[in-house]
């Protein structure tokens, strides 16, 4: 009963507090309608063909590429963005998505990520989003470093 309470409450925060990263993620979801969905923690999956994953309100995209290991990784992980979605509500795209998207795919951080052996996961929002993960669902990220 908590959990389904909780699962509950986590929908509509999301659609209220987060709606407008919900909203978005519900046009990558409708666009990925004819790919395999499942559910985690209350959130939508979506695998997807891209090789990074993405989270928007509640909605999850993990990529094909990952292995099978990586992919719970990556959904754990993900899932710990969904909470910060949560927490900073429409604050979460200046705070998160924005900085997260220019760590990924900014040439220049990419390659100095690469020359300096920088872990992607040591930038602020995505070891949160690990912190958050960790707590909630139990997982080490022994992959995703």
């Amino acid at each position: 009963m908590v959990s389904l309470l909780k699962r509950i409450a986590y929908t509509v925060l999301q659609c209220t507090w987060g709606i407008i990263q919900t909203l978005a993620g519900a046009v990558v979801f409708l666009a990925l309608a004819g790919r395999e969905h499942f559910i985690y923690r209350g959130a939508v999956g979506t695998m997807w063909r891209r090789g990074e994953s993405l989270s928007l309100g509640m909605f999850i995209f993990i990529s094909e590429q990952a292995s099978p290991e990586a992919r719970k990784e990556l959904c754990a992980h993900e899932y710990g963005h969904t909470v910060q979605s949560l927490i900073l509500g429409v604050l979460y795209l200046p705070v998160i998505v924005l900085p997260s998207s220019l760590w990924c795919m900014l040439p220049f951080l990419v390659k100095r990520r690469g020359r300096k052996k920088i872990s992607y996961y040591s930038f602020y929002t995505e070891k949160w989003a690990n912190r958050i993960a960790e707590k909630l669902t139990g997982i080490n990220f022994g992959i995703l470093i």
